[in-house]
């Protein structure tokens, strides 16, 4: 394969960005692929796709050439550079995931500034953004995937993580940023790849990718993925595999259809981590591997089917119609027995405890949106409108574990040094959650986007939620319901002295319904309780380098209102009057430096406090669990000669603490990753990741104070992608 210099990238960059973002509605499906001459160039651009900068037009109108990301439609809903969006928005190309060898949200989001990732109970996907956790503000194609469970990379274009509220575009919740995944789509150009990973710990996976034309009018595409490996925590292993195969029918040449299907299941031993002792994780460079518990009592698994249906078409009078349907099912249990407190001051004793949790989930949404650009004499909009309509219902069921000990204890007691324990658990409903619920939700937003002139640019919009929410605890058949209207604005100012330079500003609110991330249950207490607020400020600024380099920055401040605090006069009910406050810088840097060096990463200053009392222990001025105040992170690679690359990467985080409470400091760490790649012949390239280079110790997440994640020691993967 033949070197590519930082100019014809650029040139072919240019392009792609001006098909994806002049001509949304018109620009690649909607006509055949072999009549479209941007679409040949981005076929003979496919063929060196194992190459640095591989350029391909993305869904959702995004644009990226080796680790940047120059345009998306996921921040306003129309097809906008990145360096006129009034945002911080960070995108995770496809290259970048596969020269990383990362394969779920949690490790592919580590080069990202201020995101941190959390442990999710070792059942699920969990991220703090600008001091928000968050295991429900995960998005598809722009669409809610709120069920908690470890996503799969296998069938994925990009990543975006846009911080800051984001109810406008995506809804309740999101308050310090959403993760959206844009999916791989049949798009008519020839694919065939075959990813094929082993190493450490009997790591087996193999991703297969496959599209084609059937016809003129009709494109085709499958991923799967099968993997089963072992992981550097004893007892802990996991298997998975999934299908999606997509369909696109160019219906005319104003009308497109896609269809997709997904099957994915992932089963694996739920991994609570390590305890505390003293206000440290207790001995973790003793307790790397170590498992406290039962680990053959701890399984979780999902089974996930997502259905999804998008039509676009363009009218005669130039209005663009996008509407996507998606019935998706979830089921999803997970049991644990885990540590349940400290290890006491004489090292001789640790409490463990059980449950387990079962929480299937139904999902129908519709969003359709219009778009129309037109002119008030020299002022150019673009004006959006549309609305979302969905219904969820699922179970929420929970049992306690009794230890099949006289008394049938829910605490057993194991020493420290031998924390696995085989003593049996019974499971029954006591105390914990056992109902049924259903929500109902319908949206109206609309938006404009104003370009005054080549220097200013504005953008504002509103959305209004009608939030209906209602449960029924199947014990006492008490249902309680609570209706939230929510009103929640954008606002935006972008001012560009040059062509590749933006300044700008902009004003965000989101709402988090008083039933929480995770609607479930609705107690007496939660149905009087107001929801959460969000309010976001944030100035910043974008560079273009060059057409392949941009640097940003940020400044913002998060207020976060109407936290629930109990209500010492009322069991079981909560005064609203909790805060926190968010404070923070962030520099990011994505692209080429030269035309043999790339670069992802960035730094992010993050101060998190608890801004008024939230109970006795949490109080005003305490750092905001599992946030650092600073965080560097930075993703090299060098391209040393037309066959061998070299990746290197540093992570650094300061301490941070377990919980709000402050109680148990976790500490700061560096860690290297490596990679190394040969290109065998133009189409198939070898590599070799190792992650945590020096073998350091350190703690990578937790859930509590107890629940605390030692990171993975030295690990070798080899990867082979073939493309044909």
């Amino acid at each position: 394969m033949r070197r590519r210099g930082t100019n014809e990238v650029a040139f072919a960059l240019l392009a792609g960005t001006a098909v994806a973002v002049a001509l949304p509605a018109r620009a690649q499906p909607l006509v055949p692929v072999e009549a479209s001459p941007a679409a040949v160039a981005l076929d003979e651009l496919a063929v060196e796709g194992l190459g640095r900068g591989a350029l391909r037009l993305e869904p959702q109108g995004g644009v990226t050439v080796g680790y940047l990301g120059k345009a998306t439609r996921s921040a306003t809903k129309t097809p906008t550079p990145l360096l006129d969006t009034p945002q911080s928005v960070s995108v995770i190309t496809r290259e970048q995931i596969l020269d990383q060898g990362f394969q779920s949200i949690g490790e592919a989001t580590r080069y990202v500034p201020g995101v941190i990732q959390a442990q999710g109970e070792g059942n699920r996907d969990e991220l703090i953004i600008r001091g928000q956790r968050s295991n429900a503000d995960f998005f598809v194609n722009g669409i809610r995937d709120d069920v908690q469970y470890y996503r799969d990379l296998y069938n994925i274009q990009r990543i975006e993580v846009l911080k800051g509220p984001n109810a406008m575009i995506f809804g309740r919740g999101g308050g310090g940023g959403v993760i959206n995944r844009v999916l791989k789509e049949a798009d008519g150009v020839p694919t065939r790849e075959l990813v094929a990973q082993g190493g450490q710990f009997a790591n087996k996976r193999v991703a297969l990718d496959v599209g084609d034309r059937v016809s003129d009018s009709v494109f085709f595409r499958m991923n799967g993925v099968f993997e089963d490996t072992a992981t550097y925590r004893d007892f802990v292993d996991i298997r998975r595999y999934g299908v999606n195969p997509t369909m696109t029918f160019l219906l005319g040449p104003q009308t497109t259809l896609r269809l997709s299907y997904e099957y994915f299941h992932d089963d694996r031993t739920t991994d609570r981590g390590i305890p505390s002792q003293f206000g440290r994780p207790y001995r973790y460079r003793d307790n790397r591997t170590t498992y406290f518990g039962n680990p053959f009592l701890s399984p979780t698994y999902v089974n996930a089917h997502i259905a999804t249906a998008q039509l676009d078409h363009v009218f005669e009078n130039g209005v663009v119609m996008r509407s996507q349907s998606r019935i998706a099912d979830y089921e999803k249990f997970y049991q644990n027995v885990f540590p349940g407190g400290a290890v006491n001051a004489a090292g001789t004793a640790v409490n463990i405890s059980a449950y387990n949790s079962q929480t299937d989930r139904t999902n129908y949404f519709n969003q359709t949106d219009f778009t129309y650009q037109f002119l008030t004499g020299p002022v150019k909009h673009t004006l959006l409108g549309g609305f979302e309509l969905g219904y969820q219902e699922g179970l929420s069921f929970r049992q306690e574990g009794f230890f099949a000990l006289p008394g049938a204890p829910q605490t057993l007691v194991v020493n420290p040094l031998a924390p696995v324990t085989r003593v049996g658990v019974n499971f029954r409903n006591t105390t914990g959650a056992n109902s049924v619920y259903d929500l109902g939700l319908a949206a109206a937003y609309v938006q404009d986007q104003v370009e005054l002139n080549e220097y200013v640019q504005l953008i504002g919009g509103l959305r209004f939620d009608h939030f209906d929410f209602s449960a029924t605890d199947r014990g006492t058949r008490a249902t309680n319901a609570r209706v939230d209207d929510l009103v929640s604005p954008r606002a935006g100012l972008v001012v560009k002295p040059l062509p590749n330079l933006a300044f700008y500003t902009s004003y965000s609110i989101s709402y988090l319904p008083s039933s929480g991330d995770q609607f479930s249950a609705l107690t007496p207490g939660l149905v009087i309780a107001q929801p959460e607020r969000f309010e976001n400020t944030e100035v910043g600024v974008k560079y273009d380098v060059s057409p392949v380099l941009q640097l940003t920055g940020a400044l913002f401040n998060l207020d976060r209102t109407n936290q629930r605090i109990a209500d010492p006069n009322r069991p079981g009910f909560f005064l609203t009057s909790g805060q926190t406050n968010t404070q923070g810088a962030e520099i990011g840097a994505n692209g080429y430096v030269t035309d043999w060096w790339s670069v992802a990463g960035g730094y992010a200053f993050t101060d998190a406090r608890i801004a008024n009392r939230l109970s006795d222990t949490i109080v005003a001025g305490n750092f905001v669990g599992l946030v650092p105040l600073n965080s560097f992170t930075l993703w090299n690679k060098f391209d040393i000669d037309p066959s061998f690359s070299v990746g290197v990467g540093f992570i650094n985080q300061s301490h941070s603490f377990a919980t709000s409470d402050n109680t148990v400091r976790l500490p700061s760490y560096s860690r290297f990753d490596l990679g190394l790649f040969y290109r065998i012949s133009e189409n198939a390239r070898a590599q070799v990741n190792i992650e945590n280079l020096f073998d350091r110790n350190y703690i990578v997440s937790a859930h509590n104070n107890n629940n605390i994640l030692p990171g993975a020691p030295r690990t070798v993967r080899a990867q082979i992608i073939v493309r044909w």
